[in-house]
């Protein structure tokens, strides 16, 4: 059976129009399983019926002509069960009707199953005999994976079609909608614009060398023609970019050294492997390691990584990519916008970007919204091409895309972005105010922060500080551990940033999903396995090393605070802070003489492994705080990979159980007189904000874009508001009814448009 899926499958795959394909495989079922006919029908759930798209076997002349509600007949049964059907006589049932067009009388035997997506019903596919009998079990295992075969295919096939109705001279005109994950807020109105990069690493076939010493060469002539390239991308940027988003071409020149890519470059040229060869050995490594993390952030560094590599190339293969002319409004779209992609087209005729990968924490995603650029991430049900030259509406509220929109929506929407361009210019006032609720409740707004800290710059006063510094990236960047003297230097940089402003650094916090390239570790369930703070433990030298550059950077400074991560009991935060008071005697004694004072740092844990939850009063008796990361302790209590597409759609940290956790937590802390401080994408959001602070939570810790929005609605509420909308929430029994609450809240205060599009 496999065989005969796979050959199936391919040639399907190898029909360009959906319809003709779906011609294909009843004609290929119908003969592999000797059937007298087989059909498909595809769900429309707008007019909430099934229309025959393909038969062999029924009358040609009913295909789209052909409609069956979706309470009607057996393919209505079929769909509203959700599970195949198997019957000897189709006639003698009773939910059988008769539809003389398709002209199906001579048929008795009937085995029919839905075809499903994520939940979703998208078709019927059939399979019916003139003989009365019931379908063996291999038939029906056969027919329930073909259906499972070819649901991803219909639903790209749908995207593509919905595009596609405006060519059938027997459809009327209609715009579609397309859906990915947003970016950056905001709303953009242009032309759809294909940036294609031709020459990429994935592209070039390994090769060896006799004589590696001019592959040396080229390699580095190629890494200074990239530097310089880079550096006039961030000179042309520089009047477009807040000074701390600029510094995202910063990290690139750091990627540059020979530190992070170079040597290892080298050392595969000297191994007997072109210059090319040897890029893309080392490229494509450090890329899989970061695309196999489970940090969103983190995993997005493979976006910059590639990039770099892909631009190292170009200069060896003197590529130039052909210009193009760009649309007056152009909307940007690829199969993964970089950051460097971005700052290749002129600013002004930019409307904003589509990424058919990514998400928020792409640098791609940071600089439009630094920009003020909408965007859309992960748009996967639509082949690039197809939005080639299209008339668009940009919704990054939503993530929504709408293609070839009519005049009403065009209106609408552009009565939409006047609205938005007022929006931010009240928040652009919110900046100096004080982060206090009406009644003067005073909240913490904190940053998370990740590759240094001058791109996430805490000169402003927007933020009180960063609360989560992510230690890893450093490590992961480099061929060997860093050196004491080189975590000093970093982390004594990010200190002096505002040494008025507390920066809370998480120690090590790799293996399992996030291994070192020189520390191997390949395991079965990563995310349950040898990582975070049970690592560093199993290697004190590493975690004594990181604890002494981080004390040592703190010399005559007070804003340094540590934290643990994955903790899952007290014998863990035991062992670590007997080394950290190891660490910082022996810091003492070493600067005893420097004239600077060494200060203990407050030291604290993670709380995101669900197992801390029951042991908070034991870990309050040793810790100075906690901060909960709010992302890894919903994937947890819900035992849910939210990086897994077949299961992505039930992570929701409106989860009822996630809300009582998070409320037991704050009041565990709140009566033993603990500051807790949540660190995720909760925090950033302001349904979510709202729902914290009515918890009682006054430290909030998320990406910077995040910070204004946040401020205003604190700004807007009082704390005894929020505390009874808390009550409500907690009553409430799904993420849905929750979401729709707080979204219903914020349009009561006069903030809806922090969450859709308009004021």
């Amino acid at each position: 059976m496999l065989s005969t899926l796979k050959n199936l499958v391919q040639e399907m795959n190898q029909v360009v129009d959906f319809d003709d394909a779906l011609s294909l495989l009843v004609v290929r079922l119908k003969e592999v399983t000797g059937v007298d006919c087989c059909s498909v029908y595809l769900a429309n759930h707008q007019l909430q019926h099934f229309q025959l798209k393909a038969t062999e076997g029924l009358s040609k002349s009913a295909i789209g002509k052909v409609t069956i509600g979706f309470s009607e007949g057996l393919i209505g049964l079929i769909g509203q069960r959700e599970e195949p059907i198997n019957i000897e006589d189709a006639h003698l049932h009773p939910r059988f009707k008769q539809y003389p067009e398709v002209k199906e009388e001579k048929y008795h035997a009937f085995l029919g199953t839905p075809i499903i997506h994520q939940r979703k019903v998208l078709g019927v596919i059939t399979l019916q005999q003139k003989a009365t009998r019931l379908f063996n079990e291999d038939e029906e295992a056969l027919l329930v994976t073909i259906a499972a075969q070819i649901a991803l295919e219909i639903v790209h096939a749908q995207a593509r079609g919905a595009m596609d109705v405006r060519d059938d001279a027997h459809r009327s005109k209609w715009q579609s909608t397309l859906h990915g994950v947003p970016g950056s807020e905001g709303i953009a109105i242009g032309t759809g614009y294909v940036a294609n990069r031709t020459t990429t690493l994935a592209n070039q076939a390994l090769k060896q060398v006799h004589n590696p010493e001019p592959e040396i060469e080229r390699y580095r002539d190629a890494v200074i023609q990239t530097r310089a390239e880079v550096q006039d991308m961030a000179d042309r940027m520089l009047g477009n970019l807040p000074e701390d988003v600029h510094a995202i071409f910063d990290m690139y020149m750091h990627l540059l050294d020979a530190a992070s890519l170079g040597l290892e470059v080298e050392d595969k040229i000297r191994a007997g492997w072109s210059a090319i060869s040897g890029l893309k050995m080392v490229v494509e490594h450090y890329v899989n390691t970061f695309r196999n993390m489970q940090d969103s952030y983190m995993r997005e560094r493979a976006v910059d990584v590639e990039d770099l590599g892909n631009k190292i190339l170009g200069q060896m293969l003197q590529s130039q990519e052909t210009e193009q002319r760009l649309p007056e409004r152009t909307i940007l779209i690829a199969e993964e916008i970089t950051a460097s992609m971005l700052a290749e087209y002129p600013p002004q005729v930019l409307a904003g970007i589509v990424s058919m990968r990514g998400s928020q924490n792409s640098h791609a995603a940071i600089m439009a919204r630094a920009m003020g650029l909408p965007s859309v991430m992960g748009l996967t049900d639509v082949p690039v091409s197809m939005l080639s030259e299209q008339d668009l509406i940009l919704d990054g509220y939503s993530g929504a895309i709408i293609v070839s929109p009519d005049e009403n929506i065009l209106s609408e929407y552009q009565q939409l972005a006047d609205e938005e361009l007022e929006l931010f210019e009240h928040l652009q006032g919110l900046s100096e105010l004080p982060n206090a609720s009406l009644d003067e409740c005073d909240v913490k707004l904190l940053i998370n922060a990740g590759l240094s800290i001058e791109l996430e710059n805490t000169h402003s006063s927007d933020d009180d500080g960063v609360g989560l510094y992510r230690t890893e990236v450093p490590f992961m960047m480099r061929e060997r551990f860093p050196s004491e003297k080189e975590q000093v230097e970093l982390y004594r940089s990010m200190l002096m940033v505002d040494p008025n402003k507390t920066i809370t650094m998480r120690t090590l916090d790799v293996g399992g999903d996030k291994p070192l390239p020189y520390l191997p570790i390949t395991e079965e369930n990563p995310f349950l396995g040898w990582r975070g703070i049970r690592l560093t433990l199993d290697h004190p030298e590493i975690f004594l090393v990181q604890v002494r550059a981080m004390l040592k950077a703190s010399l005559g400074l007070t804003n340094l605070k540590i934290m643990l991560p994955m903790v899952s009991s007290v014998n863990e935060v035991d062992e670590a802070f007997r080394l950290v008071r190891q660490a910082f005697f022996e810091v003492s004694e070493e600067t005893r003489d420097s004239g600077q004072t060494l200060a203990m740092p407050q030291l604290g844990v993670m709380l995101e492994v669900p197992a801390v939850l029951y042991q908070i009063p034991q870990l309050a008796s040793r810790v100075d705080f906690f901060s909960i990361g709010s992302n890894d302790l919903t994937q947890y209590l819900l035992a849910i990979d939210r990086n897994n597409a077949r299961v992505s759609a039930l992570y929701d940290s409106y989860h009822p159980a996630v809300l009582r956790a998070l409320k037991f937590i704050i009041d565990q802390a709140s009566r033993l007189e603990k500051p807790v401080t949540l660190c995720g994408e909760m925090a950033g959001e302001p349904g979510g904000a709202l729902l914290l602070f009515g918890m009682g939570y006054r430290q909030l810790s998320m990406n910077r874009h995040s910070l204004l929005k946040i401020k205003w609605v604190i700004r807007s509420v009082t704390s005894s508001e929020a505390e009874a909308l808390v009550d409500e929430l907690l009553q409430m029994n799904t993420p849905e009814e929750v979401r729709e609450a707080l979204n219903l809240k914020l349009e009561i205060l006069g903030l809806g448009g922090l969450v859709r599009a308009g004021k």
